[in-house]
């Protein structure tokens, strides 16, 4: 950032200190990400938030909110641990308003450190341990991302979405009774269950004697529902890896789950593997099942599964967050600064992609043409790298005093031609990182 404004030669103190005590206010920087997403959502179209959380590696044992943290890049059969910050986001899927199944971008509306309550020493007494076990109890991660959820939906409110459903799709981490059974209003949760989560039937209508009954009989597991023939395969189109597939579920609606307590009522979707080949030719090869129940019992299936197969976005802003933009390489060791430095990342991640859509829905926009060995496909939206490369471009044309859209034409008129002319500038914009 200090190169980009080119102050690399000057003292960097005084930017050092921009993230110390209250000079910055990161909440306000996501509360205009949020904004600038509400302004981009047509009235008619769904909200479709995406929770998950995230670490950031570190070295240093100093740092604020740094601890042993599981690395979820190790190997299935072997649990590995690194020293990390742990942050929880949520972004918002901005969509095609007119066709539901297409191709979504999630904006980060929402990065939340989220550390672990520090244990006490061994010559703590009991009065300190009796703390840190109610402490450990109420900063769980699930009770922190359904404070995150709760703040959500009081900050769509307040951005005049109050009337508007929100749909949030989160992994089986978060499928839990802590978030299901302090769910708010007007949030409708999609999560993934396990294949042998134990589901039950509505209790019969008649009255019997005693208690009324709150759950009925015991529901097939959902991979019993998968292999079953009972109840039949419906096709269903959704968007994912890139084009539109069709998928074939099953659907069991009104069902009860003891984790989420009497008040919710259910529907199960089973979700078949999908087919794909390796190469064309190839064997055909079968990805793993999904298991799905959503807390609205009458959504559509089609909305339910499109919007959890957005979900994938947020995992893809993880890894441009971390690997292009550079979250987490600040080497900050200040309380407030080691926390507000990632958010502050983020949120210009926000802000370049937010941009990036703005820009696109004009016609006249200067944008750099793709290389020759890149897929042409106009439904393909731009890289991360495309679009700071872009931006790069937009920059250093506007500071030398020359325009960007002539080099621009240029490019675009010499991508045909057999001999094209050596140009210094290109390296400089298609350079990958």
């Amino acid at each position: 950032m200090l190169i980009a404004i080119g102050r690399q030669f000057l003292d960097w103190t005084a930017a050092y200190q921009l993230f110390w005590g209250s000079r910055m206010n990161t909440d306000r920087l996501f509360d205009v990400s949020l904004q600038v997403c509400l302004e981009q959502l047509g009235p008619k179209q769904i909200i479709v938030a995406h929770l998950d959380d995230t670490v950031i590696r570190k070295t240093g044992k100093t740092i604020a909110g740094t601890g042993w943290r599981r690395d979820p890049l190790g190997p299935a059969f072997h649990t590995n641990f690194i020293w990390a910050q742990r942050f929880i986001q949520i972004s918002l899927s901005l969509h095609d308003q007119t066709d539901l199944n297409s191709q979504s971008r999630a904006i980060a509306v929402d990065f939340h450190h989220s550390p672990s309550v520090k244990k006490p020493g061994k010559n703590a007494g009991d009065e300190d341990r009796r703390a840190f076990a109610e402490s450990k109890k109420q900063q769980n991660l699930s009770k922190q991302g359904l404070s995150r959820i709760k703040l959500l939906r009081s900050r769509l409110d307040g951005h005049g979405a109050s009337e508007r459903q929100l749909f949030l799709s989160v992994d089986g981490s978060y499928t839990n009774g802590t978030i299901l059974k302090g769910l708010p209003s007007r949030v409708t949760l999609i999560g993934r269950v396990r294949k042998d989560a134990t589901l039950n039937y509505l209790p019969e209508s008649e009255k019997t004697k005693g208690r009324n009954r709150k759950y009925g009989d015991p529901a097939p597991t959902p991979e019993q529902i998968r292999q079953s023939d009972a109840l039949p395969w419906q096709e269903v189109a959704g968007w994912a890896a890139g084009k539109k597939h069709t998928f074939k579920v099953k659907v069991v609606s009104s069902l009860k789950w003891r984790a989420a307590g009497q008040a919710r009522t259910f529907q199960l979707v089973v979700i078949s593997p999908l087919a794909y080949r390796l190469k064309k030719g190839g064997r055909l090869l079968y990805r793993k099942p999904a298991y799905l129940v959503c807390s609205d019992n009458d959504m559509d299936i089609e909305t339910l599964l499109q919007a959890y197969l957005w979900r994938w976005e947020i995992e893809v802003n993880f890894r441009d967050e971390k690997s292009t933009n550079g979250c987490g390489e600040a080497q900050v060791r200040n309380e407030i600064a080691a926390v507000k430095v990632p958010q502050f990342v983020v949120a210009m991640h926000a802000f370049v992609h937010l941009a990036d859509i703005i820009l696109n829905k004009s016609t006249t926009a200067a944008v750099l043409p793709r290389a020759k060995w890149e897929q042409k496909n106009i439904h393909l939206r731009p890289s991360t790298n495309n679009i700071l490369n872009n931006f790069r471009g937009c920059y250093v044309f506007g500071k030398m005093g020359k325009s960007f859209s002539d080099f621009v034409a240029k490019q675009r008129l010499i991508t045909n031609a057999i001999n094209p002319m050596i140009d210094a500038v290109n390296p400089l914009f298609y350079i990958r990182r």
